[in-house]
């Protein structure tokens, strides 16, 4: 099987270590381990008899529920196939400007959707390894330039103070903030653009609920934006993006206060016992992150880093090969519970010094 291009591939994992899916311990994909939560569960239980019925075409009580979350009117809130449906015609809206500006590394599905449309793309680096992060970007052509960032920054956790975002609304035709990492920090730690979207006709924000929630296999995610641009992406989507059932745990978990505060205790305490193991290992270099995962700096080839936890340890990392700028010499991991944390640290000692 080829190598896959995402994290999470549980199939590849297991045809490669040779042993069953349900015996992987996937690092490799950052999702919440203490779920799904309860809500979820109840919801989707509740609601199997609703797959025998189209979804409503306009999601009117789950962009409620959002529009309630985020106090703004649900005509700003636009549900999705998982956020990776919703940057595909972000791609598209950046693909009709003159040049779009990636921030690098960053996720790949950001070049899948621009190169699909076929966008005119500069890559950007940025300073992610110092305390302060900067962004240095003045587009040649500011009303036919566009740019995708991500904040948190995945892969590098960095967290990006909206003072540094902002000034892009005045600078870029289009700028489209991919926050699926945002709900992972406490609410009074967000960085969130999603109030200024009144304010920025020219703003899209980006958000998923699998991740936090740890329902990547329902695929949910949803866009902010100015209704115009929402009105003329239902055009373009397919009918009934988003099944029944996804649509119900989206309301049900987004008012599940007792898990996001557990995910927020949980994740601190975790995050922190992880970075401090990683950062005990020779051979490795382990970097603070604002979100649920951790990157990896490797002496060994993280490729064969990969390899080696996968067939002996049954243990799947993110190999960092498709992040520009990173490549073989990176991997990124994901906080998981405090033991499987240990299993990881433990399996990198042996793998480091074999």
């Amino acid at each position: 099987m080829k190598r896959p291009i995402h994290g999470g591939n549980l199939t590849w994992a297991a045809n490669e270590a040779g042993c069953p899916v349900t015996s992987i311990i996937d690092f490799s994909a950052s999702i919440n381990p203490l779920g799904p939560p309860n809500s979820a569960i109840t919801a989707l239980q509740q609601g199997v008899t609703a797959v025998a019925h189209y979804p409503d075409p306009h999601y009117l009580r789950l962009r409620s529920a959002l529009g309630q979350l985020h106090n703004i009117s649900p005509d700003w809130i636009f549900p999705g196939n998982g956020a990776a449906e919703l940057l595909t015609w972000a791609g598209r809206e950046l693909a009709n400007l003159k040049l779009t500006y990636l921030i690098v590394p960053c996720f790949w599905d950001y070049w899948r959707a621009l190169q699909g449309f076929g966008a005119k793309v500069k890559s950007c680096s940025f300073s992610w390894e110092s305390k302060t992060c900067s962004l240095n970007l003045d587009p040649v052509d500011p009303q036919s330039s566009g740019v995708i960032i991500n904040n948190p920054h995945n892969p590098t956790g960095k967290l990006f103070h909206k003072d540094i975002l902002l000034p892009l609304l005045e600078k870029f035709a289009l700028v489209v903030v991919d926050e699926a990492f945002m709900d992972f920090l406490p609410p009074h730690e967000q960085q969130s653009l999603i109030p200024m979207v009144g304010d920025y006709p020219n703003l899209v924000i980006v958000r998923s609920l699998t991740k936090f929630y740890s329902i990547p296999g329902l695929r949910l995610g949803y866009a902010i934006a100015h209704p115009h641009r929402l009105q003329r992406w239902q055009l373009w989507r397919d009918p009934w993006s988003v099944n029944n059932l996804a649509a119900a745990v989206g309301e049900a978990v987004i008012n599940d206060h007792e898990f996001q505060q557990q995910t927020w205790s949980w994740l601190v305490a975790s995050k922190k016992g992880l970075l401090r193991g990683l950062l005990n290992l020779k051979g490795l270099q382990a970097f603070p992150s604002a979100a649920n995962f951790l990157l990896v700096k490797t002496q060994v080839p993280s490729s064969q880093v990969q390899q080696k936890l996968l067939k002996k340890y049954r243990i799947l990392i993110r190999d960092c090969l498709n992040f520009s700028g990173l490549g073989d010499s990176y991997f990124r991991v994901a906080v998981r519970t405090d033991a499987e944390n240990q299993q990881l640290i433990k399996a990198l000692a042996e793998v480091q010094s074999s």
